[in-house]
């Protein structure tokens, strides 16, 4: 199996982002490496255990892997996957969801069962590693599972690489009480991404499975990395570990809160890269490390898609959906809330930041979709530049944030070098209904958590193209195909639904200027295109 190594595109951009900690760090303990290797270690800190995956054989702290289901980890469960040729009484997928009996049976499945630290290692080119401590467990705080990803790669064609089904669910569904602050430190499940490391998870999808003869849900994984329960996500001490997500479907998802705190995370989506789930509930929480997402490489795709809140109080997150399916970089049904952090994100139809949120931001609603490689960069009143980008796929939207960023300021925004005007203000980049919500209580701008800094200055390997796929394939960055050169026209996108960029929902028309003047109240931008002014 080809080895890969990738580093985030969003630490090659030459984005002049700065990474701002915040939060605190989620739940689970581990011994930092203070060798990390990229050959399997046998000798786990004390209270971990060692997993180390391998086509050849499983182990588990240096043995063989059981075949007992009454094991802390065993080897040769079935695999729950969508079976090709079922009719329409089995579930709600099509012919492209199914699956093979053979190609589920050349799947290993190594299933955790028992609470504890996991330190994960090795190769397994067909197989999932799967956690499940149990139907009670989700209400037995003590049900808590730590995986340390210590240059574990694994491939699943049929289902999520990596699946947590049940740990202690410390999150609440009820959507009377639901809100933008969620506190996840006791989640069951937890992942961290150790020192030093590279870890790879290339995954599938389950399509909705019913319940015999019922139109209920029984099964349904649309991520590559999945947590039915509420997820932490972070770094060890000093977060340079590497975590890259390909998804045949979606790439990170939970069915109620996740949780970034740290460490470097590159996700590859054919639809969005990350998701939660439940309706009106669901938290996205991004509270520090290094994020880049290029979601929507089939028909649609979000960027960060939250069917509940979106909140982002530190970090650097570089976001792109699909370009031309109404998708955003940011999604959420209930609130976007830019605390802190740099964000860059690039769709064809952004939701709208909440004006709530605690650091000022910009968004743009440009006239037409801007192809691939176009560049756009912002610069303050003086001509200092904030952020240079050059676009990797189309877009007609682009919301930005930094520490930099201030209201009440003047800025001036160029593609490809030439000045841009704009010609109205939007009250709604994407048609979600954002004001009106508070941020998280207590929460400051720029406020310290537990978890360290990230190193700054990481350098890309000498043989890295930005652009490539995890397997070393695809185009170096600014080179994808895009239309013969036709730009979507004003306020309307190619299929004529009207969804591309333009000016933007509930907004106000004025005269053509170039100075991007933020105010508390006024940050989103509409009929954005060159300028005709001198």
């Amino acid at each position: 199996m080809l080895k890969r190594k990738l580093i985030p595109l969003a630490l090659t951009l030459g984005l002049l982002l700065s990474c701002a900690a915040c939060g605190e760090t989620a739940g689970g303990t581990a011994s930092p490496s203070s060798t990390p290797s990229a050959s399997p270690s046998y000798a786990p800190a004390a209270g971990e255990t060692s997993i180390v995956l391998s086509d050849g054989g499983v182990t588990v702290d240096g043995a063989a892997a059981s075949t007992d289901a009454g094991s802390a980890v065993y080897v040769g469960a079935e695999i729950i996957y969508y079976e090709a040729g079922r009719d329409e009484s089995y579930g709600a997928g099509v012919e492209a969801d199914g699956h093979t009996a053979g190609e589920a049976a050349a799947q290993t499945v190594v299933t955790i069962t028992q609470p504890g630290t996991y330190r994960v290692s090795g190769t397994l080119s067909a197989g999932q590693l799967a956690v499940d401590l149990g139907e009670d467990a989700q209400h037995d705080p003590d049900a808590v599972v730590t995986l340390i990803l210590d240059n574990m790669d694994i491939t699943c064609a049929v289902a999520p690489a990596v699946i947590f089904y049940s740990v202690y669910e410390c999150g609440s569904a009820d959507t009377e009480t639901a809100a933008a602050a969620v506190d996840t430190s006791a989640a069951g499940a937890n992942v961290i991404i150790a020192d030093g490391s590279v870890n790879h998870v290339d995954g599938s999808y389950v399509a909705k499975i019913y319940q015999e003869g019922t139109e209920k849900k029984l099964h349904k994984y649309d991520g590559a990395f999945y947590s039915k329960m509420s997820m932490n996500v972070q770094g060890e001490a000093a977060g340079d570990g590497e975590l890259y997500i390909t998804a045949a479907n979606e790439g990170l998802d939970s069915e109620l809160h996740l949780t970034i705190n740290g460490g470097n995370i590159s996700i590859t989506a054919q639809n969005d890269g990350i998701n939660t789930n439940e309706d009106g509930v669901s938290v996205t929480t991004v509270n520090g490390g290094r994020l880049y997402i290029n979601a929507g490489l089939g028909d649609e795709g979000d960027g960060i898609d939250s069917n509940g809140y979106l909140v982002i109080n530190g970090g650097e997150i570089v976001t792109l959906a699909n370009g031309r399916s109404g998708d955003g970089g940011l999604d959420a049904d209930q609130g976007i809330y830019l605390n802190g952090g740099s964000v860059l994100a690039l769709g064809s139809r952004n939701d709208a930041a909440s004006t709530d949120s605690a650091q000022a931001y910009m968004e743009l609603a440009f006239s037409s979709t801007l192809p691939a490689g176009s560049v756009v960069s912002i610069t303050d009143a003086e001509g200092n530049e904030l952020v240079s980008y050059t676009a990797e796929k189309e877009f007609a939207t682009l919301t930005y944030t930094a520490p930099a960023l201030r209201d009440d300021a003047v800025y001036h925004v160029y593609v490809d070098g030439v000045q841009q005007q704009f010609t109205g203000h939007s009250f709604g980049m994407g048609g979600g209904m954002m004001g009106g919500q508070e941020p998280p209580e207590g929460f400051e701008p720029g406020q310290e958590g537990e978890r360290p800094d990230l190193p700054e200055g990481m350098e890309p390997p000498e043989d890295f193209k930005p652009g490539q796929q995890p397997d070393g394939t695809g185009m170096p960055r600014g080179t994808a195909p895009v239309d013969d050169g036709d730009r979507t026209p004003p306020g309307g996108a190619p299929d004529g639904s009207g969804r591309g960029g333009g000016r933007g929902d509930r907004g106000e028309t004025l005269d053509p200027s170039a100075e991007f003047s933020l105010s508390a109240g006024s940050h989103s931008f509409s009929g954005v295109g060159d300028s005709t002014l001198g």
